[in-house]
């Protein structure tokens, strides 16, 4: 009979609650993404085109954002307090509190018009229309001093270019099964001629 150590069991048994956590998180992992994915499509398609016009942007808690009741009532209380990048922005004659995507928050400049992807309160995506504002955009950026980051920035950062990613990654796996659907139908047209022919 082979006798095993104390000091083995113990690193056996947390092998295995490893194992057991990492493909737990695995599968958890693939849920949300899915998930998100489902959230993003939906969004995309209910987003509508905007002229905006930039007053003010600030990244700022849920509850001082000065959003519409409604929003803050189906908004969980633990969402309320975190911060959230919000654009005080003139749509039309009216003055409006949106939130943005943090992926392309960056992107919206502090005083300017742009062309934006709007879901209800929810910024999208962004397109600078005149040049003068990006070229302006640009040398802010360029001339603004060097500070280092905050941690939650660099998580912003991070968080921004994962969404870039899954956006592309998305793109290309519609364009994929769109090729695949246009073969197939070349196929069966193909398939149709030569029964006609014979």
């Amino acid at each position: 009979m082979i006798l095993i150590g104390t000091g083995a069991i113990i690193a056996i048994v947390v092998t295995v609650v490893l194992v057991g956590a990492m493909v737990a998180l695995y599968f958890a992992g693939n849920k949300m993404q899915q998930k998100q994915i489902e959230q993003r499509e939906a969004i995309n398609a209910a987003s509508q085109s905007a002229t905006l016009f930039i007053i003010d942007k600030k990244i700022m808690p849920m509850k001082d954002a000065n959003l519409p009741k409604s929003v803050m009532e189906q908004a969980p209380k633990r969402y309320q307090r975190a911060k959230v990048p919000v654009v005080k922005a003139k749509v039309g004659p009216q003055i409006m509190t949106l939130i943005c995507d943090e992926s392309i928050y960056d992107d919206v400049p502090q005083h300017g018009e742009v062309k934006a992807m709007v879901s209800g309160i929810y910024i999208t995506s962004v397109k600078t229309l005149h040049k003068k504002t990006k070229k302006m955009q640009q040398e802010e950026a360029e001339n603004a001093p060097k500070r280092k980051r905050s941690f939650r920035e660099r998580l912003m950062k991070k968080q921004a270019d994962y969404q870039k990613q899954l956006d592309y990654e998305v793109a290309m796996k519609q364009s994929k099964e769109e090729a695949k659907k246009q073969k197939a139908e070349e196929k069966k047209k193909k398939d149709r001629e030569k029964k006609i022919t014979v």
